[in-house]
């Protein structure tokens, strides 16, 4: 007896990325002993398999890079890189003339700060950006994020809120995501073979990363944070969403790259607790913006997948390509992808 599971999860939006993670997540909720409990390859998977993963990714989807698109993924990158801290800047201006580095203390905005608008707004998730680029965009926009990799860590958001110079950026770290990216695009110029053996292996290794990422997210944070960091959730999709998308069509794209850039990535909650030992004008502020934080990067793991794949549907999945993409395009890589979590 067959049971059609790959149609059902592809009837979803953005099925192959948002059920394998919600999987993952409701396991690690209700079941937070099963990777001690099973050990071995499972328990692999909930303690740091996203990554592992993602490092796989990275090489594989590298090896259909053409080198010749190096301006293109610097083009595309360089601009949502720019929108993505510029629209954080702008609120940081703006919030932090009127609630300065504390937070507010009372109200149903309680907690709020400027620190947690900054941090939240202005670190994309790469790994979900790579994964729905390698769903509904071109192998070059997922090399854009080579560029976007300068949002993470704690040093842009220390800039917005003017305390630059207390932290370093740290190169190594750097040139350690970038690096499976590399690899793989030299591995896929160098051999043409390899490209189309490893670029198969795109689609089907999403489901399996969408799932070690949803057991490192906590649902428990979400409830704690409440509506507010739910509204912060929406407002970080909505709000730095709008710009990127048009952003992305600029860039000659057709939004959806920008889109899939709007989301705030995990280590952002990491950000609060340093930028406030760097600074402790900031130390009120560090406790309430990590679990709004936290909560922004639940739900624009789930929100952001559904867009993406919403304005995919309307847009087409790629557009058409232009007479530079046409010259520099290779055989394997100009083949139709599979069609995957549509």
């Amino acid at each position: 007896m067959q049971v059609p599971i790959k149609r059902a999860i592809e009837k979803i939006p953005g099925g192959m990325m948002t059920v394998p993670l919600l999987l993952g997540a409701l396991i690690a909720f209700f079941f937070p002993g099963t990777p001690k409990f099973f050990g071995s390859f499972t328990g692999a998977l909930f303690s740091g398999g996203a990554l592992t993963i993602l490092a796989v990714f990275y090489v594989c989807m590298g090896a259909s890079i053409d080198f010749k698109a190096t301006p293109y993924i610097v083009k595309k990158g360089g601009t949502l890189l720019i929108v993505k801290v510029g629209v954080a800047m702008i609120l940081g201006l703006i919030f932090g003339r009127y609630l300065g580095e504390a937070p507010i203390t009372a109200g149903i905005f309680a907690g709020v700060s400027t620190l947690a608008i900054v941090a939240a707004m202005n670190d994309t998730n790469g790994g979900l950006y790579m994964a729905l680029m390698g769903q509904y965009g071109r192998p070059r926009d997922v090399g854009a994020y080579t560029i976007m990799t300068l949002e993470s860590g704690p040093f842009l958001t220390m800039v917005t809120l003017g305390v630059a110079g207390l932290s370093s950026f740290q190169w190594p770290a750097l040139v350690g995501a970038i690096l499976p990216l590399v690899i793989g695009m030299i591995i896929g110029n160098l051999d043409r073979e390899m490209r189309a053996f490893l670029s198969k292996a795109v689609p089907v290794m999403i489901p399996f990363f969408a799932f070690a990422l949803g057991t490192g997210l906590n649902l428990s944070q979400v409830w704690q944070a409440g509506l507010l960091g739910l509204a912060m959730g929406v407002a970080v999709v909505v709000v730095t969403g709008i710009p990127l998308f048009f952003a992305d069509r600029l860039t000659g794209g057709n939004g959806v790259a920008g889109v899939a850039a709007a989301s705030t990535a995990g280590n952002a909650a990491a950000v609060p607790a340093i930028v406030a030992a760097a600074n402790p004008a900031y130390a009120d502020a560090a406790g309430p913006a990590t679990i709004l934080i936290a909560a922004c990067v639940v739900v624009t793991a789930i929100l952001t997948p559904i867009l993406t794949s919403w304005v995919a549907s309307k847009v087409g999945r790629d557009v058409e390509p232009d007479a530079e993409e046409i010259a520099s395009a290779d055989p394997v890589i100009a083949a139709p992808a599979p069609a995957v979590g549509r």
